[in-house]
Parts: structure tokens; sequence; C-alpha cells
């Protein structure tokens, strides 16, 4: 449970710095993890972004201050973050519903988003199949795209990427040149101060020779936690994503190594059948 305090004393360390600077690569040191592992743990965790989560923190307290004290507007909105007071204005109203300076009038209706706690549920009924795989350093090709992180962007050019890819011919062409392990998607360079990675629709390289427009890329060597997700796609690997960061990293031993993360698909198989199986291997390191 180890990774689940970290998770609460990275809430303890925004509590503490809303009306600071607070940095989201400060909250994640707390949390011993890098800004891009620690944005996606905590959104798997809560549902909402770090962001997110500090701006209705901090709107939550400002309104709280505006009704209770003789604290100009200007000096709440300085105070939480905001540079001036146009934006607060602005935030304030998409939040509550009206300008900070009707605050004090009577018979207000005021949103409060109340500070996250976190908890593991042990249910056992819902078992999370994995196994702990060693392997060697080996090539891939194919294409690739780079992306954004914040706001879900990497999800919407990743699907996008492979509906173009699956249209245009490109997977199909792809999987005469797969080796053992299938069609795979890789996640990685990952620049945690852009908050961008690069998604690289690839097969590990065979000893056929490949289209010279296709690039090769080196997965590194590493351990690798390999969890099966059963059933239709995208569903079934987007929960077994979740279940990752939400049930799995905070309840047991393992930390996550900056390496590349891989979908593993098969090459044949209903991808919309209730027993469709792709794998997801996590590179990780006993802590």
């Amino acid at each position: 449970m180890e990774g689940l305090k970290r998770m609460v004393d990275s809430i303890d360390y925004m509590e503490r710095n809303l009306d600071g600077d607070l940095q989201i690569e400060h909250v994640a040191l707390v949390a011993c993890m890098s800004k891009f592992h620690f944005q996606r743990m905590f959104h798997m965790l809560t549902g909402v972004t770090v962001a997110e989560y500090i701006r209705k923190r901090r709107l939550t307290l400002a309104a709280q201050e505006l009704t209770h004290s003789d604290s100009k507007v200007i000096d709440v909105a300085f105070k939480y973050g905001y540079e001036t007071p146009e934006s607060f204005s602005k935030a304030f109203r998409k939040t509550h519903g009206i300008n900070p300076s009707a605050v004090r009038n009577h018979n207000q209706s005021l949103k409060a988003f109340p500070r996250l706690s976190f908890q593991i549920k042990l249910k056992g009924d819902e078992e999370m199949d994995y196994k702990i795989v060693e392997k060697e350093a080996f090539r891939v090709v194919g294409k690739r795209i780079r992306t954004a992180t914040c706001d879900g962007q990497n999800h919407r050019d990743i699907q996008a990427f492979w509906d173009e890819s699956n249209s245009n011919g490109f997977t199909a062409e792809l999987e005469k040149y797969c080796d053992t392990m299938g069609l795979i998607g890789a996640c990685m360079d990952f620049d945690k101060e852009q908050d961008e990675l690069t998604y690289f629709i690839c097969a590990e390289k065979g000893k056929n020779s490949v289209p010279d427009s296709w690039e090769e890329r080196i997965i590194p060597a590493a351990t690798w936690a390999v969890f099966p997700a059963i059933g239709p796609i995208p569903h079934a690997i987007e929960k077994t994503w979740d279940r990752i960061f939400s049930e799995w990293f905070p309840s047991t031993g393992y930390e996550h190594v900056d390496a590349p993360e891989l979908e593993v698909y098969p090459v044949s198989g209903d991808v919309s059948a209730e027993d469709h199986q792709c794998d997801i291997w996590i590179p990780i390191l006993k802590k």
C-alpha cells in the first residue's frame, strides 16, 4: 500500500499549498513519480486531472473566503494563483455561476469541491491476472505520431492514428512482417516538460526486410508486468489500463520504470468479441 500512501501525501501537499506557488512537478516528487506518470495515476484514481483538482479546490476556498471575510476580489484572485481579476472572475463564474463580487449577497448558491481521499477497494470477484516477463532488448518497425497528453489529447490522436492505419492498409501490410508478438502499440519518448509522447504502431522485427518508409526502434531490455485485456476493443483495454493504475500499482510492491509501454494485439481475431484478448506490457521495478 506504499503507492497509495504516496498519493495521500501528494493530496496533503496540494492542500497545504493551494494559496501558494503550486507546481505539478513538485506534487509528483512528493509521490515519488515522474510528472507524466503521476498525472496519469491521479486521473485513473480520481476521474479528474491534477490541474482540474487544484483549480476546483482553489475556487472552492476562494468562494469561502469571499463569503466569510472582507478580502478584496483582486487579493483573493492573486492568492489562489490567478494573474488578473478578469481571469479569476471568468473561472469563478464558470464554476459557481455568479461573479465573485456577488458572493456576499444573501441566498447565493455556490459549488463546493471537497478534498479527495483515496481508498483501495478489495473485490474478491475481480482478481487481476498478470505475469512477470523478463525480455531482452528487441527491435520493432512501423510508423509513429507525436501527441500531447494534456486533456486526453493522446487518446483522441491515438484512436485516429489506428483508424487511419487500418483504413489505408498500413496495419494489414505490417501484419505480414510480424514476428511472434503480433501488432504492437508502443508509448515511448515521454517528454515530462512538454507533456508529450510518441505512439508507435509497430511489430517486432523479423528476418525479412521492410519498406524504407518505416522506422526502426529498439525496445530496451526490461522486466514487464503483462496484463490480459479480455473483451471488445477499446473498452477492454481502457478498463485494464484503469485497473493497473488505480488498483494494481497502489496495492503492490512494484514501481513503474521510465521505459516504453506496450499494447500487444493478435494479428487475427474479432476485436468486438467478448473473448478477444490483447495484452498490456508495463515496465516495472520491484521496490
